[in-house]
């Protein structure tokens, strides 16, 4: 699954980045304006190609026309802030990270599940009471068995030289790292939250600070270059690396797995709401999620009725959903642009 990296170095830089041009191109304004259409926020990439082949025919067969605006979770936030009574999407698409800070900023709304007729095949647990969990993605640790032995976890990576010069970071922009590094300060640290512990760490072992990048995207380009052999990864990472015929695993790290459920939210005065309801019950009905679950997607089925490939069962079954680690967001987002001045400060020495 694709990482949710932020992409400005603060958020509320990024609302007065945008603020400027909060107006939206004709065509989504268009779709808008209809009231049998509506614009879907949805993560670039491989989010936006499943979501456009995949939900817009069934949108089209219900009579519903559907718009995808490719935007990362964090512009998603920024873009609706800056248009106060006028959301430039009817859905936004978020992982807990987001979606707290969308609640506390009142840019979501609770939805109305008797308007979802695949609302009772989801498990209690993805029943959100501000919308439906479409996927939840799994983070761990990739690594290429050719070059590296298996990690057990994420002290491994730090104490087995095996690894030294091959581990590959990304800064605290990334939900995907953010996790990770929650993770290493309760191994290292007094908990989840003693990111000093995290820095002490990187000064201890300079060379992890070597190949620290802007992106998962850009792990994964280095990767398949053989430049690094390990970096911090979601489930769908690797199964996108085996799409691209390279030798990747995923490792569930010992002391536990950080996940993130994916949300599909409903904008506080979305103007089309029928048609934002529809996409929600598209994307989680059975059919959809049938499909999604194959690659190179290979989204985790949130419908109960959809049984896992043995793909995705490999990664992650019904009966390990329950040990997860599920990370404080809130706590993350308080403390977030810290830690970032603080990291990014470090990696510049």
């Amino acid at each position: 699954m694709k990482d949710f990296e932020i992409s400005r170095r603060r958020f509320g830089y990024l609302v007065a980045g945008v603020a400027a041009s909060t107006m939206m191109p004709f065509s989504l304004r268009a779709a808008a304006a209809s009231k049998s259409s509506a614009v879907a926020a949805t993560f670039p990439g491989n989010w936006e190609d499943a979501y456009r082949t995949v939900i817009t025919p069934v949108m089209q067969k219900e009579g519903y026309g559907l718009t995808i605006a490719p935007v990362m979770a964090q512009d998603q936030l920024a873009k609706t802030l800056a248009s106060p009574g006028r959301p430039p999407y009817d859905t936004l698409l978020m992982s807990p990270g987001q979606t707290t800070i969308a609640v506390e900023k009142d840019l979501i709304q609770k939805i109305d599940p008797a308007r979802l007729k695949n609302w009772a095949l989801l498990d209690p647990s993805f029943q959100g009471e501000y919308g439906p969990t479409v996927t939840i993605e799994v983070n761990g640790i990739a690594y290429n068995p050719d070059l590296v032995p298996r990690p057990k976890g994420y002290r491994d990576l730090f104490e087995n030289p095996a690894y030294k010069g091959l581990v590959s970071w990304t800064g605290f922009e990334s939900n995907t790292a953010v996790m990770a590094y929650t993770e290493i300060a309760k191994i290292f640290g007094s908990g989840a939250q003693d990111m000093q512990a995290v820095f002490d760490l990187f000064k201890k072992h300079p060379e992890q600070l070597k190949a620290i990048v802007d992106s998962t995207n850009h792990q994964m380009t280095l990767f398949q270059q053989g430049e690094i052999a390990v970096f911090m990864c979601s489930t769908n990472n690797v199964a996108r690396l085996k799409s691209l015929g390279m030798n990747a695993e995923f490792v569930h790290p010992e002391t536990g797995s950080p996940a993130a459920p994916v949300n599909i939210h409903l904008t506080k005065g979305a103007a089309n709401l029928d048609a934002a309801y529809a996409y929600m019950d598209a994307a989680i009905s059975q059919s959809v999620q049938q499909q999604l679950m194959q690659p190179p997607t290979d989204m985790f089925p949130t419908n109960r009725t959809v049984a896992l490939t043995p793909a995705i069962a490999a990664y992650l079954t019904r009966d390990q959903i329950k040990t997860l680690v599920y990370p404080d967001w809130a706590a993350i987002n308080k403390n977030r642009d810290s830690w970032i001045r603080q990291f990014d400060t470090l990696v510049a020495g």
